[in-house]
């Protein structure tokens, strides 16, 4: 089954917590990942793919202008269907990160995607809306973004095999 996972980087965080997402993925059996810096993307494998994660760096307590930019002019790309999520990296606590990933999971609905993240429900770590790695904890974070890429994956199996 194939998943994907759609970023931006400009300092290269974000691309290092899409490969950590990645790992987790990957730890499912039968599960194979594309990663995709959104100049790059491979829209054959997105279609084929049962679940989409983004991720942005959060500018100014908002997603990236490369990201909304996609989303804007996205309208042949059909993700309707497709489990979806989000993750962000940021400076600062306060900088906006989970603004950033709501303004990304209004476009997710909007494309028709389902969104996940495994909630609190699952118990710890407590993933509300998607991983948000600050400066600060970077390299600690890296667990939970781990963790989130495994639930989706597992998530996918669940309900598309």
């Amino acid at each position: 089954m194939k998943l994907s996972i759609i970023y931006f980087s400009k300092t290269g965080k974000t691309h290092t917590m899409a490969e950590e997402i990645a790992k987790g993925m990957k730890t499912i059996e039968n599960i194979e990942v594309g990663i995709f810096d959104i100049e790059n993307i491979d829209y054959e494998y997105i279609k084929e793919s049962k679940a989409v994660v983004f991720g942005t760096p959060t500018y100014y307590a908002n997603t990236c202008w490369q990201i909304k930019k996609w989303f804007d002019e996205s309208w042949g790309c059909n993700l309707s269907g497709k489990i979806g999520g989000v993750f962000a990296t940021a400076n600062f606590a306060q900088g906006g990160a989970d603004t950033a990933i709501l303004t990304i999971i209004n476009h997710l609905m909007v494309k028709g995607m389902l969104v996940y993240s495994g909630g609190s429900a699952i118990g710890e770590p407590y993933i509300h809306l998607g991983p948000v790695a600050l400066k600060e904890n970077f390299e600690e974070s890296k667990e939970l973004f781990y963790v989130f890429g495994k639930r989706i994956a597992e998530k996918c199996i669940e309900i598309f095999s």
